[in-house]
């Protein structure tokens, strides 16, 4: 899963996208159908439980493949009938982007929910952790990109902002406001798709540093 599922670069992408000839309804129903992905992993996500091949599990489910998650080869996807979205590629058909979107959609609406009560949750508190997840999502977003784009040292430097700031939310979800009642409650329930979250980061950074080495072989 060093780029995306397509097998192609970043430029071809933009070539494709340049002969398109689709309105703003058109793009409107594309979006909602990625959108349908990343709620279709997430029920996959909670329905795996405490699966320590989780991820894994889910990415088979979804059709991916063990190809689009490690730089081994692995089993194969079902083929399905394509159809005219399965023509068109953008950053939301990433399964990394998927992932990722999905689980911090749980962690995110989740806090929000909980944090709103000052009862459960400690405004301080409250501000702080949420400040973190949006910040770690949008340092992974960013990776992605760079990702897709094949700038695989910049997806490299982005991912490990991203991670550093992964390791400052789970430094906020230590404190002592969330050790009872519902914080401690979603605490745990937050655990597994952190460090998900991280393994999925760890493994792509290093693909990256795979394929830089073999770029620099070959130079």
């Amino acid at each position: 899963m060093s780029n995306s599922d397509s097998g192609e670069t970043g430029d071809e992408h933009w070539e494709e996208r340049g002969e398109l000839a689709w309105n703003e309804f058109d793009w409107e129903r594309y979006l909602r159908g990625q959108e349908v992905a990343v709620m279709r992993y997430l029920r996959l996500y909670d329905e795996a439980g405490e699966r320590p091949d989780r991820i894994d599990h889910v990415a088979e489910r979804m059709d991916w493949g063990a190809e689009d998650w490690t730089s081994e080869e692995g089993g194969e996807g079902n083929e399905e009938p394509a159809d005219a979205d399965d023509e068109v590629y953008t950053l939301h058909k990433n399964p990394i982007y998927i992932a990722t979107r999905a689980l911090y959609l749980s962690l995110t609406r989740s806090w929000e929910d909980l944090a709103a009560d000052p009862r459960h949750v400690p405004q301080a508190n409250a501000v702080r952790l949420l400040v973190r997840l949006h910040r770690g999502e949008a340092e992974a977003i960013e990776a992605i990109h760079a990702l897709d784009f094949g700038d695989y040292a910049l997806a490299v430097t982005l991912f490990k902002r991203a991670l550093a700031t992964l390791n400052g939310l789970l430094a906020e979800m230590q404190a002592p406001a969330l050790a009872a009642g519902r914080a401690a409650a979603w605490r745990e329930m937050a655990l597994p798709r952190v460090f998900d979250l991280r393994e999925i980061w760890l493994r792509v950074i290093a693909e990256c540093r795979e394929e830089l080495e073999r770029m620099g072989d070959e130079d």
